[in-house]
């Protein structure tokens, strides 16, 4: 889905008549309110299921796979197709995103497959940690996408140029 999106979500957003800044902040959205929730998870729990040391495969979490590859994660693909395309250099650049998608399905698969070894290994407190530190990184990316997402929308209205010589 990843390749699909990076190679015809532009088209798919003219099929559509649905603009570029809509998309990412939209998504940013989407990502900045899912970066949140691993920050500081509700007490219910969350995006993270709250359970004893006993359960059975961490690796499995219900909303795993909205969560890998969402409305987020086809915003920033998109984003960044639309950013490529306008690049010179197009070809690599899509060489260079197509190497990132796959290292990163790599090193998913890598921590589904070797989860329950990472878990002894770093224990409850570590995945705290490293779910945090995610949550911080996630938040900020959709807080950007929101931020160019916005400025893209409001340059035909000449606001963004008055608003960040404002600020």
């Amino acid at each position: 889905m990843c390749f699909f999106f990076l190679l015809f979500g532009t088209l798919l957003l003219r099929v559509f008549e649905v603009p570029l800044s809509m998309v990412r902040v939209v998504g940013g959205v989407i990502l900045t309110r899912v970066g949140f929730e691993l920050f500081n998870p509700p007490a219910s729990g969350g995006i993270i299921p709250r359970g004893n040391d006993d359960d059975g495969n961490i690796a499995f979490v219900p909303l795993a796979m909205p969560i890998m590859f969402g409305p987020g994660a086809i915003a920033t693909l998109i984003s960044m197709a639309s950013t490529i395309k306008q690049s010179p250099g197009e070809l690599m650049h899509f060489v260079a995103a197509s190497a990132a998608i796959v290292a990163c399905m790599a090193v998913t698969w890598l921590s589904l497959n070797y989860a329950k070894p990472i878990l002894r290994r770093i224990g409850r407190q570590g995945i705290d940690a490293a779910t945090r530190i995610v949550g911080f990184f996630v938040a900020a990316m959709g807080m950007g996408l929101i931020f160019n997402g916005a400025v893209e929308f409001l340059q035909p209205y000449q606001v963004a140029g008055r608003v960040a010589l404002a600020l």
